[in-house]
């Protein structure tokens, strides 16, 4: 009995600890594809128009295809930089993981809150005529309207998960997957297209 109830524990503590690396890279991916996309974006020149105004943001990329391809390119010469870098990636996982623990976990069998009918209406607000929408725009959209305030992405997935609506993994708007929303998703799930009073409320409780 001693030795199930020990390697009941263990097998517990292993599962711990790779949802701790599971969740912590997750939003370091989240954080990363967010501040890339933001920084492309912020390329973009409002006093332009046409490809003038769109030649920032394209050679943001080419600069990131060049650094992606130089990484690359170094990791064949040098294979120890990989176990580097997976190290590194491994332990900023470890750290982040240890603050994935959100209010939202302990808020999910709470009787009040938003309908999905609300986040519905919010998502498809901020979709638009698009097919699909990241978590961190919608976030933006949020947090613009005075919600949301200090969540990250990870938070806003796990509300939109705990009211049923489906948070696909890599959504690519912009030629960038990350995760969001799709509006096919939302269709098959939610096939009413009826509007909530107040669309910008995702539960800030």
């Amino acid at each position: 009995m001693n030795r199930r109830l020990a390697l009941a524990v263990d097998v517990a503590a292993r599962r711990g600890i790779t949802q701790r690396l599971a969740d912590g890279s997750h939003t370091l991916y989240d954080r990363l594809t967010a501040a890339l996309t933001a920084w492309v974006a912020a390329g973009r020149r409002d006093d332009l128009t046409g490809w003038r105004a769109a030649l920032g943001p394209i050679l943001r990329l080419v600069l990131l295809g060049g650094l992606a391809y130089g990484a690359y390119r170094a990791a064949r010469a040098a294979p120890w930089l990989m176990w580097l870098a997976t190290a590194a990636w491994t332990l900023a996982a470890w750290r982040t993981g240890a603050h994935e623990e959100t209010p939202v976990e302990q808020q999910q069998t709470a009787p009040e809150g938003p309908s999905a009918e609300a986040a519905v209406a919010l998502l498809r607000e901020v979709l638009g005529d698009r097919p699909a929408v990241h978590l961190s725009e919608v976030l933006a959209h949020l947090q613009k309207h005075g919600q949301g305030e200090g969540w990250k992405v990870a938070d806003l997935r796990l509300r939109l998960e705990a009211l049923g609506i489906p948070v696909a993994p890599r959504v690519k708007v912009g030629k960038i997957p990350t995760r969001g929303v799709r509006a096919a998703d939302l269709d098959r799930h939610f096939p009413t297209r009826e509007t909530a009073p107040s669309p910008t409320q995702v539960d800030a409780a």
